[in-house]
Parts: C-alpha cells; sequence; structure tokens
C-alpha cells in the first residue's frame, strides 16, 4: 500500500502541470477556455518527448498482448468455460474492444483532448489488469480445478469478476488506441523539414517497438502463463502497464497538449439536418454541376491542410443543405445557424463517408477469417503435437507468431518485389490500385479458411484414432496462419491507406477509427455465426474433437467468396475523393462549349 499510495502522490504531482488536477491558477496567465497561455506558447520537444511516449507505448503493447493472446485458452483451462462460450466471449471481448477507438476518439476531439483520454485510458487499462490478476490468484474468484471428468463451472461472482476485469480492458483500449500514436505527432513540428523527418522516423519506431512488444507478449509471457503460473503471467503484463504509466507521467512537464477542436460526428449530422430542413427547396440548376455549385455555399476554405472539394450531384439530396435563404448569412458571409446552412466542402466530405460505407462493410467478412486464429485455431493446437524436440512444448497462444511473422517478412517483399513487377505491367505507381489491394487481401482470407477446414478434417480424424490429441505436429496450422497473414498485409494495410487517402482531411481519425470498428464487427460477427450454427447443427462441441469446425470454416469460406463478389461490385461503382462522373464531366463540356457559342 505505501509503494500504491507514493506512486499516487508522485502522479498527482505531474497531473498539476496539465489541464486537470491543476491547482487554482492565475486567472490573468489563462485565456478564455481556462487554458495556461505558458502551455499555449511552448514549443514542440520533439524527440525529448519520444522515450517517454515510444516506452509508454511499448510497456502498454506487452501488458495488452501478453494478457488477451492466451485468452482463449484461460477461459478454457482455467474457468472451465465451455470452448464454444469461451470462443464468444473471446471474439465478444475483442470486438467491444475495437469498437471503442471510436468512442474514445469521440471523446478526445470533443472534450477531453488527447492527453487526458490517454490518461484515463492507461489507468483503466491497469485496474482491468489488476482485477484479471485477481481472478487467477484468489481462490474464492475462481472455480475449482477439474477432477476427472468433473468440472464445476465459475459462480456470478467469479464471471462478474471476469467480466469487470475484461469491461475495463475494453475502455482502455478505447482511450489508447485513438490518442497513443497521434499524441506523439503533437509533440513534433510538422511544419518544418526537419519535423517531417522527425515525424518519418518517429513512425519507423512506433510501429518497429510495437512488433517487438507483441513479440515478447506472444513468447516469454505466454510461456509463463501455460507452463509457469496463471497469476504470474497476468502479474507481469500488469507490471508492464504500471511502468508504462510511469513512463508516460514522467514527460508531463516537456508534452504539448493539444485542446480539443469539436468532432466531426457532429459536422456529419450538421449536413443531414440542414439538408433535412431544406428538403422542399428545389436545386438550382438539378443537371448542370457547375452552375449548380456557383450558385450554393461555397465559401474558401479556411484550412492549409484540407484539399477543397468539388461539388458532385451523386446524392444531390445533400446539396440542398447549401442552398442560401434569407437570413441564413452573417454580415460576414458566416452561417447564422450551422444547422441550416453548411458549406459545398461539408457535404462533399459527408458523401465521401458514405460512399466508402459500402467498401468498408466488405472488410467485416474479410477479418472474420483472421478472427479465428484467436480462437478455433488456438483450441485445434490443444489437440495437437506442440512439440519443438523432447523437452519444450510451444504455448497455444505463441502460435500467433506465424502470422504475425508472415505479415511481417511479407511487407518487405511486397514492397521491394511485388510493387516494381505490377508497376511495369499496370503502370500504376503503387503497383495494383489500393482497391485491387483489398481484392486480392479479400481472396485470400477465404483461401486461408479453405485450407484450415482440410486441415482440421485431417486432425480430427487423426485425434479420434489416437485417444483425442493428434500426433500431427502444431505447424500444420502454420499453412493457414501464413495465409492469415497475408491477407492483413493485403487488406488491412490496403484499408488503412484507402481511408487516409480518401477520407477527408478533418476525418482522418474517424477513418483509423472505422478500421478497428470493421475490426469488431468480425468479432461480433464471429460470434453470432457460432450461437447460431451451434443452435442449429452439431458443427460445434466444447470437445472440438467431436464438432466439424472444418465445416464452421468453409462456411466462412463460402461467406467471403460471395463477399468478394460483392466487393468487386462496391468497387466498380466507387467513385474517388474529389472526382466528377462521366456524366457530369460531359455537361461540363456542354455547358463550356455554349458559352463559347455565345
Amino acid at each position: 500500500m505505501e509503494v500504491k499510495n507514493s506512486l499516487l502522490a508522485h502522479f498527482i504531482h505531474h497531473l498539476k502541470c496539465v489541464k486537470f488536477l491543476k491547482p487554482s491558477p492565475d486567472p490573468k496567465l489563462m485565456d478564455k477556455e481556462g487554458n495556461s497561455k505558458e502551455e499555449i506558447k511552448r514549443k514542440p520537444r520533439g524527440w525529448k518527448c519520444m522515450p517517454y511516449i515510444i516506452g509508454n507505448e511499448t510497456c502498454e503493447k506487452v501488458a495488452t498482448f501478453g494478457l488477451t493472446a492466451n485468452l482463449t485458452v484461460y477461459l478454457v483451462d482455467h474457468f472451465n468455460i465451455g470452448q464454444v462460450e469461451a470462443t464468444s466471449i473471446t471474439n465478444i471481448f475483442f470486438a467491444t474492444t475495437n469498437f471503442a477507438p471510436l468512442l474514445g476518439a469521440f471523446i478526445s476531439d470533443a472534450y477531453w483532448g488527447r492527453f487526458k483520454t490517454l490518461a484515463y485510458g492507461c489507468f483503466a487499462s491497469l485496474m482491468g489488469m489488476v482485477a484479471m490478476t485477481l481472478s487467477a490468484s484468489a481462490p474464492h474468484l475462481q472455480p475449482p480445478k477439474c477432477r476427472e471428468s468433473l468440472c464445476i463451472g465459475p459462480s456470478k461472482l467469479q464471471l462478474g469478476v471476469l467480466y469487470l476485469s475484461l469491461g475495463l480492458l475494453a475502455t482502455g483500449a478505447g482511450g489508447v488506441r485513438p490518442c497513443s500514436l497521434p499524441f506523439g505527432v503533437d509533440q513534433f513540428d510538422g511544419s518544418t523539414e526537419q519535423g517531417q523527418r522527425d515525424l518519418e522516423s518517429y513512425f519507423n519506431w512506433y510501429y518497429g517497438t510495437t512488433t517487438a512488444a507483441a513479440m515478447l507478449a506472444l513468447t516469454v509471457v505466454v510461456y509463463v502463463q501455460d507452463s509457469v503460473s496463471w497469476p504470474l503471467g497476468f502479474g507481469i503484463p500488469t507490471g508492464f502497464m504500471l511502468i508504462s504509466i510511469i513512463f508516460f507521467f514522467l514527460g508531463t512537464r516537456l508534452y504539448i497538449y493539444v485542446q480539443p477542436e469539436g468532432s466531426v460526428f457532429s459536422g456529419v449530422i450538421r449536413v443531414f439536418v440542414a439538408s433535412f430542413r431544406k428538403r422542399r427547396l428545389k436545386l438550382p440548376y438539378p443537371d448542370v454541376v457547375e452552375q449548380q455549385e456557383a450558385l450554393l455555399y461555397n465559401p474558401f476554405t479556411t484550412s492549409h491542410h484540407a484539399v477543397k472539394l468539388p461539388l458532385s450531384l451523386q446524392f444531390g439530396f445533400l446539396n440542398k443543405a447549401a442552398i442560401v435563404t434569407n437570413g441564413d448569412l452573417n454580415p460576414d458571409d458566416s452561417p447564422t445557424n450551422r444547422w441550416r446552412l453548411c458549406s459545398v466542402q461539408q457535404i462533399e466530405e459527408v458523401k465521401c463517408l458514405i460512399r466508402i460505407a459500402p467498401i468498408w462493410f466488405s472488410g467485416i467478412i474479410c477479418f472474420m477469417a483472421m478472427a479465428q486464429q484467436f480462437t478455433f485455431t488456438i483450441l485445434q493446437s490443444l489437440k495437437m503435437d506442440r512439440h519443438l524436440g523432447p523437452h519444450f512444448q510451444i504455448p497455444p497462444g505463441s502460435l500467433l507468431i506465424i502470422s504475425l511473422l508472415a505479415l511481417t517478412l511479407f511487407m518487405p517483399f511486397y514492397d521491394q518485389i511485388f510493387v516494381p513487377m505490377a508497376r511495369r505491367i499496370t503502370r500504376v505507381a503503387s503497383g495494383i490500385t489500393l482497391l485491387q489491394r483489398q481484392g486480392v487481401g479479400l481472396a485470400i482470407s477465404s483461401m486461408s479458411m479453405v485450407v484450415a477446414g482440410a486441415v482440421e478434417h485431417k486432425r480430427r480424424v487423426s485425434a479420434l484414432s489416437h485417444g483425442g490429441i493428434s500426433p500431427m505436429s502444431f505447424l500444420w496450422l502454420a499453412p493457414q496462419l501464413i495465409l492469415m497473414g497475408i491477407a492483413e498485409a493485403f487488406s488491412a494495410v490496403g484499408q488503412i491507406e484507402f481511408y487516409n487517402r480518401q477520407f477527408p482531411e478533418q476525418m482522418q481519425t474517424l477513418g483509423s477509427s472505422l478500421f478497428f470498428c470493421s475490426l469488431a464487427g468480425a468479432n461480433y460477427l464471429s460470434s453470432l455465426l457460432a450461437s447460431i450454427i451451434k443452435k442449429r447443427t452439431r458443427w460445434l462441441d466444447d470437445n472440438i474433437n467431436f464438432g466439424r469446425v472444418d465445416y464452421f470454416y468453409y462456411v466462412i469460406a463460402v461467406m467471403g467468396v460471395v463477399n468478394l463478389l460483392y466487393f468487386l461490385l462496391c468497387s466498380h461503382y466507387y467513385r474517388y475523393k474529389g472526382m466528377r462522373s462521366v456524366e457530369e464531366e460531359d455537361t461540363k463540356e456542354k455547358t463550356n462549349d455554349a458559352h463559347l457559342e455565345i
């Protein structure tokens, strides 16, 4: 307790340097928003802040990966939960963890700012890890060990503590994930050439240390959980999370604190509200885009970073939000009511979001295949030979390293070999377009499920003929995991780049959050599909040898093929940001010709 109290006092001391938990300030030194003028004038410290930010991120990733990678095994072996129910809990947890950053991004942008959101997220994660460690350590918070064929499931209290810990971990992820990387970016001056170079180096360090942290968690921490003890295996990530928080608060005197500027969600809603309010008005020149744009509210953008988007006739009902009526404008041409009048730029940004939505939806089915490596793939390995040599046995949770290594090793091959070869054929600078890259990932993810089904069929037959444990090596699972890693290199990385390029500059945070939402949708859908199949068939059983998980894999493969056809259809009609349709360009040429004739 003394250690905890001293650390708490240390944190409160550093928190006094920032916006919350401050001593009463001198009003003369505050701006109208209540922020210290000294903090506002502070110049970015760049690399002086990085030991604390990167140290925080690295330790946090070791803690998070270390605690969640082996979750399915923990629920089955230590908490006596059935295999199908355990996979559902894992899927729902990962889904909630991936959905939470969307809410965290909104709170950060609109209310708290990145530092506050990140700080609260770290503390929520720490409390979740402490609760999880207690559930593995305290005898009254865990069910008794199974004796022969008798297994007693967890009580309501034990499940309550477990769910509380998972809820706190998901809450922490909602604060950490959307803010960690951008908070580091805030510490550099991106307006200078040196700042741009430093940012590139920062990204390399950030992702490099994140990968190293994942490797450490999936090897050392998972091995301790599987071979030594669960309390120690959970205690190590908890210790890393505590170190992560200490790192973070040690740099509070150096950080730049960017204040929240409002969320993009309100801007999106305003466009729909304004267009609905003016739904009975008629658009000027409904078929001539340039003349219509000239008569709508279209002020010059004040941002140096935003690209001016031309008006399009697609989703034309939204264009009514820019119709100027009596009383809509102030003397300085600003809107009197932003819920009644929106600019062409705001409308076109919302249209970008609408166009991206069908493409985003296709990613959910793709990530469903990848989600299986955290659940049924691990359960498969429990009934296989996981030995490397006569004495060492690979922990089930460490199998995720195979797909991680496949992703890591494939990326240089993609950049240095595949792209130059494809560029010679397609004449596209990136080798293939972003949509083509995602399509390849969708196809490979379906292939991984076909391979997984074939391997599972062979494993099941072998296990049933050898008393329940197949003599097949766990390396039989490597092909499907490698395919999942390559699919992620195409689809996931392609999606991230697609969102960064196709979302308007003001919606970049939303684009990053939507990527996590597609992962969340995949986990939720996977849990729902497993529940339906268990109720309607006998394919999924708490003993994987008695079920037909191979059929489950084939269902996902078929869904993937249908999803690929849907994606190809959406890609065919997708209009890239800032581009007008052929019909609109033809109308523009006819209008120009008419002007020339006059």
